[in-house]
């Protein structure tokens, strides 16, 4: 009976230490959109494997066969190893940068994933082997995958009845729809134009990053009401399909393409895939009879031009032209404008905000902005062509732009009582917009104090991680007096570019935390402080376990 009562125990703690482990690897998933295959690579090409259970397992096994009550210690040991783990195990919705949110979805998967490992704890505590225990604690993760797996039926009906309460919705309101997509650059985009209509009619636009069918639904439902007139809609691409999918959701009438570039490349493995997937989106808004405004530089693929060439009266394109007496080098110098598309004469950056000067349909604009980066010209240059399309009249568009907020999190400028600058540009990282970054740095730190950049570098490059990365530290290396690198195994080739220009200043940090420690400690009055993106915790913050 004793036996028995130390295996009951053992099966409990077990089953609370696997449910505290289960919510870590829980939360690394809801940081990959619950995508099974991309967990397990996450854990395969991190290790996240147990050592430390598994090892103290091991060696109360090793201790207990050299005693005359061998037995006995190795049950007490093994119940006092899960008790002690079930402990000290970290808790994700507490301990991290982005908190895991045991939402309904989550919790249903936990439940499962704890329903599984208990199964397994059964046989273990029935056969009582260290070996059966171990292989326990090293199939934990393997449960999540299963229970989420196994839930996979009931989560598509659960999504599809929100789907189609959501897709009734919008055809009862029937706004305006405008979708935006691109590879980087479609949040701010959408900020502009969002606060350009909301003066013109009621305006609904969808959150933060939000960019997913899921996450439009639940902002279709809870937040379109009947007196929205324009619904601007983030639309985010993973692979082939996607956009086209969202466009099925939420069918555009005016369609924006920001960009085309890296973002997410490990997914896309190519540029053409990359142009593919977000001109979903033209095509969608060319069977409404729709207008789509598009990047010019987008427009440099083959695929993207035939598009555009088979419906010209669709498109607006925006971008600068080249010099007729100067002949392009390269593709980056070539312009696709045609003579009704809007052209960028010039971009200024000042301490105050961006200036564009613009020429559309004959006339000629000046916009202004109180936000900082060079690279918003473009994204200005966009949300002004839609507004046009949509009857805006340009002054009234002029005026707006003259008080759009800054963009939380995204070259967003901060003065702080302490006489420093901060620039917060902690969210989605890309090549243009870090470049952007450096010079909005240069132009605030000149004449003042230090310019000091923070940055654990970009994610998601795919095969242009290192080149893309040695370009930027290059480019930090003249800019910078400071870099503070978080995480530098992963950005090798930045401190390589950047090390080229000596007598600078480089600190290396394995956390976030560490580097603003060292920020707070050395800075000073003046120094204009660039925090250039904040990696999630399953980049960051790898579980150690």
């Amino acid at each position: 009976m004793e036996i028995i009562a130390i295996q009951t125990i053992t099966f409990i703690a077990f089953i609370a230490f696997a449910g505290k482990r289960l919510m870590n690897y829980l939360h690394a998933l809801q940081q990959d959109d619950y995508d099974n295959t991309r967990l397990k690579n996450w854990i395969i090409s991190n290790k996240v494997f147990d050592t430390r259970v598994s090892l103290l397992l091991i060696i109360i096994t090793a201790i207990s066969a050299f005693t005359s009550f061998g037995n006995f210690m190795l049950n007490i040991g093994t119940l006092l190893i899960f008790i002690f783990a079930a402990y000290f195990e970290k808790d994700p919705r507490k301990s991290s940068k982005k908190a895991l949110l045991l939402t309904s979805r989550a919790t249903r998967i936990l439940i499962a994933s704890i329903a599984f490992a208990s199964l397994l704890a059964f046989a273990a505590a029935y056969i009582s082997s260290p070996i059966t225990w171990i292989i326990a604690v090293q199939s934990i993760p393997l449960m999540l995958l299963i229970g989420n797996a196994s839930l996979a039926p009931r989560e598509a009906a659960i999504q599809k009845k929100f789907y189609d309460d959501a897709r009734s919705r919008l055809d009862d309101i029937n706004p305006v729809v405008i979708g935006i997509t691109g590879s980087y650059g479609k949040t701010s985009v959408k900020h502009i134009l969002g606060h350009i209509l909301k003066s013109h009619a009621p305006t609904l636009m969808t959150p933060g990053s939000v960019n997913t069918i899921m996450g439009i639904t639940r902002i279709i439902r809870e937040q379109l009401n009947p007196n929205h007139k324009y619904f601007i809609v983030e639309m985010g691409a993973y692979s082939d399909g996607s956009i086209a999918a969202l466009c099925k959701l939420t069918p555009p009438d005016f369609g924006i393409i920001t960009s085309i570039g890296h973002a997410h490349y490990e997914r896309f493995k190519s540029l053409e895939n990359v142009v593919r997937a977000k001109y979903e989106l033209a095509e969608a808004v060319i069977s409404k009879h729709g207008k789509v405004i598009v990047h010019e530089k987008t427009l440099k693929f083959e695929y993207s031009r035939n598009i555009r060439h088979k419906s010209m009266d669709s498109f607006i394109a925006c971008g600068e032209p080249h010099n007729p007496n100067k002949k392009p080098k390269n593709e980056q110098e070539f312009s696709y404008l045609s003579p009704d598309d809007l052209r960028i004469m010039s971009t200024k950056q000042t301490p105050k905000g961006i200036c564009i000067e613009i020429e559309f349909r004959q006339e000629k604009h000046t916009l202004r902005a109180p936000i900082y980066g060079i690279h918003h010209g473009h994204n200005i240059a966009l949300a002004f062509a839609c507004a046009i399309e949509l009857g805006m009249e340009a002054k009234r568009i002029k005026t707006a732009l003259a008080s759009t907020p800054q963009i939380k999190h995204r070259l967003e400028v901060k003065k702080q009582i302490d006489g420093t600058t901060i620039i917060d540009d902690a969210y989605n990282s890309n090549p243009p917009g870090f470049r952007s970054a450096l010079h909005v740095l240069g132009v605030l730190a000149k004449d003042n104090g230090r310019a000091i950049l923070v940055t654990p570098g970009i994610v998601e490059l795919g095969t242009a991680h290192n080149e893309v990365h040695k370009t930027l530290g290059a480019l930090a290396a003249e800019i910078c007096d400071v870099v503070v690198i978080v995480n530098p195994s992963r950005i090798p080739t930045f401190i390589e570019g950047f090390h080229k220009n000596h007598g600078k200043i480089i600190k290396e940090f394995d956390r976030f935390e560490q580097a603003q420690e060292w920020i707070f400690k050395n800075k000073q009055n003046g120094d204009v402080i660039l925090l250039e993106n904040d990696l999630p915790d399953i980049y960051e913050r790898v579980l150690k376990i």
